[in-house]
């Protein structure tokens, strides 16, 4: 298994809210692209997915604050899946700043949208191992 997926984010000021600090939004943001960049380094691009007929999907999302990000910061965000059985599996994300400071901690539940019937995939992580070209940045 590979090691936890991770991408650095640098913050951007139009990102800050009027206390100066990362409006609380945009973690939503910094997590949907790294999960992302984790779906295209295991050959999941939107092409693949489309073509399959599916597309994952967030159904929850807690967000746990730590510390302030600002303008300058830059933050690793993790990706890291965990599979169970049934409908949904977890993806569990850590926001950490270069220095090694913990920021946030994201939490989501997910599925894999069969796009023609509007419906979760009763397998979400054979479905995606099946089509990943590097399954093991899933955690598979």
């Amino acid at each position: 298994m590979a090691d936890v997926f991770q991408v650095r984010i640098a913050v951007r000021g139009y990102e800050l809210d009027l206390q100066g600090h990362v409006n609380q939004a945009v973690y939503l943001q910094y997590g949907e692209h790294s999960r992302w960049q984790c779906f295209h380094a295991a050959g999941l691009t939107p092409e693949v997915l489309v073509g399959a007929g599916v597309g994952p999907v967030v159904l929850e999302t807690t967000i746990r604050y730590l510390k302030e990000l600002r303008a300058g910061d830059e933050v690793e965000v993790t990706c890291q899946f965990l599979w169970g059985t049934g409908k949904t599996f977890q993806v569990e994300q850590d926001y950490t700043r270069i220095d090694g400071t913990p920021v946030a901690r994201l939490a989501s539940v997910c599925g894999v949208l069969d796009r023609d019937l509007r419906r979760l995939v009763p397998d979400p992580a054979e479905r995606l191992r099946s089509l990943a070209a590097v399954p093991s940045y899933l955690g598979m």
